[in-house]
Parts: C-alpha cells; structure tokens; sequence
C-alpha cells in the first residue's frame, strides 16, 4: 500500500467532511436569495460560518469565506495595504496621475510562504511597496528585535504580516509578541495561519490580530475554501467586486457545500500528532545519523505533525523520488513550488549553504497516519539516502574532472 506523509500539502477529506459535502450537494437555492429554498441555503451557509468561527475563537461576522488559503492571504495583504494607503480605494488622482502610498513599507519575515512573498514583491512591482525583509534566526524564527528597530526606524509602516507556525520547518512563531510591538506603533497584522489551524490553539478574539488566513484542505475539508477572518474593525479594499457578499470585502455567490463541509472539518475533534512526530523524527535520526532536523527540536515549539530534515550530500528531489518509488510520498518543502528546483528560502534564510538546504525532505503527518506507515518511510529512507548520496558523489566527479566547465 502507498505511504503518503506530505499531510502539509493537503490532508485527506475526513470521512464525515465529505459525507456532509455530498449531502449538500443536493441543496437548491443562491443564498443571496430572499424565496424560502434561497434562505434555507443561507441559514445551512450560516451555520458552516458559525462553526469555522466557533474553532477560532471569533464572530461569525468576521469569517470571510474565499476560494483557499491563497486568495485569503491576497485579500488580507492587499485590503490591508490599499486601505492604509488608500482609504476610498481610489489609487488613481482625479486629474489622472496615481496618488502615491503613505505608508508603503511591509513587514515581512523572511520565512514566509510564497503566498505572502508573491503579493508583497506584487505590491512593491506595481503598488509602490517598500519590503523591510525581517531576518530569521537558525531555527527558522522572526527576530523579534528586528522587528523592534523596523517599528521604531519607520514612520511609514502600512501592515505586518507573518506565519504564525513556518509551513517548511515547522517552527511556531512569537506571534503575541510581534503583535505586541506593531500593536504600540498602530500598525495592524495579518497571520497566515495555514499550516498551525487545527494544530495549535488559535483564539483571535485574544490575538489582537487584523486579519488571519486558513484553509480546509489543510484540516480534513474540500479544496477550494478557505477563509479570511477579519477583525470587525479592520478596513480591507476588496480584490473582487460584484454583490457586496461577506460585508462588501468578499462578493461573490458563495460555495454553500463546501462552506458546510469545511464546518463539519472545523468542528471535528482535534488529535495530536506529536507520538507519530516523535516516533519519526527518533527512527530518522536512528537510520539516517547525519540526517540534521531542522527547525526547533523543543516538540513544544514546533508543529505536532511536522518533521523535517537535511541529509549531507544528497539532492532532496532525488530523495523524493527514490521514495517515491518505493510508494511513499513526502516532499522537499511547499507544495506550491512543487517541480521548481531551487533551494528553500526559509532554510537559506535559517543560514543554510545551498547545498546543504537543496538536501531537505518534509515530512508530515496526518489523520490517516499509523505506525505502520512509520515504519514503511524508515525502510525504505536508508536505501534511498545511500543511493541520492552515490548519485551526488558521481555528479562532483564529473564536475572536477580536467575539462568540465565547473572544474
């Protein structure tokens, strides 16, 4: 049977996510609707809101159901960045030319997900952003004094935005704290909570936060849902417009089965992960002893499903695929730059060589997870190690031969 430890990329639907999924499917009625099958789909779609909300520790009013984690990040960026910048959400003056941001500069950690990395850089191409790039330390963690002496350095702040556990590594992030420091300078934050929801206690009427991403496939719910939760009082220029659906920050006729699926996943009792984590991570370093776990090795301080590590010599893609081969799955770090082959920024970041961070594997647990599919990956890795390890060799001979042009 085929192994599958990539649950960071996406979990399997819980069985009762895609059963309420199914039964949905048969709802009849727009939820915009006012005729009584419309407000019976609204009231089912009210219900999904008030569970995904009930599971973060906010107001139904505040969820903002989008298309995925993606577009929720974007929207949270972006809105946030708009309307620091440009409260009527007019970026072009009346006689024609564009009115420059204020507050241009964007706080961003160096870890982050692509998701984030690409709508800044986008802001800064198109939208006159300045990016402060917040170093990380060696376990993949924002400096939390570099973002003091950004604060403090900058008048013209527009937002702060970080993960709240790195999606790579694994390492939970000082959120409290750095919402603490941009909360005394009045600068909002947006948590791209992706990779902890479900894992790790989120309370956002407690987090003093503006804006936090999630998304369902990440929790055992369908692809292609997602949420944004914004705070009541946050002011966000909406990416789509068309409706006034979600408080005018989201139009849009909304996906009311896979809103209720998504509810039953956000609903389901939560597991740890850490016993299988902690049997993985024991039985790598047993087989593998120069494999080198990277992010913090404290299990409290990184995510109960995450382990991941550098193996010395060899190519993280050439691993994947001699596991592959032998029918288990994980990966080489986020999914969304699956088939790119570059070395992690989060690890180049962390103060990684290229070559040492071209050599990592992902490996993450999951619902459907036993101790048998452990042990499988434990087999199988040495084999493939000691193969990844022989083809890099070869490939340094042939460089350093008299001739190569890397000689």
């Amino acid at each position: 049977m085929p192994v599958y430890l990539d649950h960071a990329a996406t979990t399997p639907m819980l069985p009762e996510a895609v059963a309420a999924y199914i039964a949905a499917l048969d709802i009849v009625g727009n939820p915009s609707s006012i005729h009584s099958q419309g407000q019976n789909a609204k009231r089912m779609l009210e219900e999904a809101r008030e569970r995904v909300a009930e599971s973060l520790g906010c107001e139904p009013i505040e969820v903002v159901f989008t298309s995925g984690g993606t577009e929720a990040v974007n929207l949270a960026v972006k809105g946030l960045f708009w309307a620091r910048n440009f409260p009527t959400g007019d970026r072009v003056a009346s006689a024609g030319g564009r009115i420059e941001p204020s507050r241009r500069r964007i706080l961003v950690p160096r870890g982050e997900h692509h998701a984030t990395i690409d709508t800044v850089e986008w802001l800064e191409r198109y939208e006159g952003a300045i990016i402060d790039w917040l170093p990380i330390d060696s376990l993949g963690r924002v400096r939390l004094d570099a973002l003091a002496a950004s604060l403090e350095e900058h008048d013209d702040v527009a937002l702060l935005t970080l993960l709240w556990a790195n999606n790579e590594v694994g390492t939970v992030q000082p959120v409290a704290e750095a919402v603490a420091l941009a909360s005394r300078y009045g600068v909002p934050v947006h948590c791209d909570a992706i990779s902890a929801y479900r894992h790790l206690p989120i309370d956002f009427a407690a987090s003093g936060l503006a804006a936090l991403s999630v998304s369902a496939h990440k929790i055992g719910g369908p692809l292609g849902i997602g949420a944004l939760i914004l705070d009541r009082s946050a002011v966000v220029v909406p990416l789509i417009h068309g409706g006034g659906q979600q408080r005018d920050v989201r139009s849009g006729t909304q996906d009311v089965p896979a809103a209720i699926s998504f509810g039953v996943a956000a609903q389901h009792p939560v597991s740890s992960f850490a016993a299988l984590r902690d049997r993985l991570i024991a039985g790598v370093r047993e087989s593998v002893p120069s494999a080198v776990l990277r992010g913090e090795p404290e299990a409290s301080g990184r995510l109960d499903n995450n382990a991941h590590f550098t193996f010395p010599g060899c190519e993280g893609d050439s691993l994947l695929f001699l596991l592959d081969a032998a029918k288990v799955s994980v990966s080489t770090g986020s999914a969304c730059r699956a088939g790119i082959p570059e070395a992690s920024h989060v690890l180049l970041g962390m103060g990684l060589s290229e070559a040492d961070a071209r050599g990592a594997l992902r490996i993450t647990v999951g619902h459907t997870t036993t101790e048998t599919d452990i042990d499988a990956f434990l087999r199988a890795l040495p084999e493939a190690v000691a193969r990844a390890s022989r083809a890099g060799l070869n490939d340094r001979d042939v460089a350093a031969r008299p001739g190569s042009v890397d000689a």
